[in-house]
């Protein structure tokens, strides 16, 4: 129980975007809102969560939660950035993440970032707007890359085989 409190006290939380629905009805409209939240710890785990309410902490808060139970683990070189480029796809939202100087990306990709721990991206957004893709997309992109660990053990060699040193001329 102590463990999952630490856990839980550690996760960041990042509001991506809120829309108003409004419903038309006999009497007028009714409004609703949804949210959507992306958490992380800085330290490689992420996660993102829908959620709808008639008020809008309420969606906020489901939102949340949404998030905390979908977290996944992401491997980051260092600590702060990423392996190698990354191309991510969802409907018709599409990212290109590389690694580079700062966190030089807009909206969904920037908080993905913030709460993932990487310090080191340039993101570029293409097709689709919507947040709720981009998000996605990213997230996707992301799951795709392989570490040098990963791959050693795919391919049955050493971590040191695989890293390429360079060279100092």
């Amino acid at each position: 129980m102590a463990d999952y409190k630490k856990i839980e006290s550690d996760i960041k939380e990042k509001l991506v975007a809120i829309n108003r629905i409004t419903k038309v009805v006999k009497g007028g409209r009714r409004f609703g809102f949804a949210a959507l939240m992306v958490v992380g710890n800085q330290k490689g785990s992420i996660g993102i969560g829908q959620g709808k309410s008639k008020q809008v902490p309420d969606a906020i808060k489901k939102a949340t939660e949404d998030a905390k139970r979908n977290l996944i683990k992401i491997p980051l070189k260092d600590g702060r950035t990423l392996h190698h480029d990354v191309k991510g796809k969802n409907g018709a939202g599409k990212v290109i993440l590389r690694a580079g100087t700062g966190i030089i990306a807009g909206g969904a990709i920037r908080s993905v970032c913030e709460v993932l721990g990487i310090q080191d991206v340039v993101a570029k957004s293409l097709g689709s707007a919507n947040p709720h893709n981009v998000l996605k997309a990213c997230v996707d992109g992301l799951r795709s890359q392989n570490s040098p660990k990963i791959l050693s053990v795919i391919r049955g060699k050493k971590i040191s085989e695989i890293v390429l040193k360079r060279e100092i001329k």
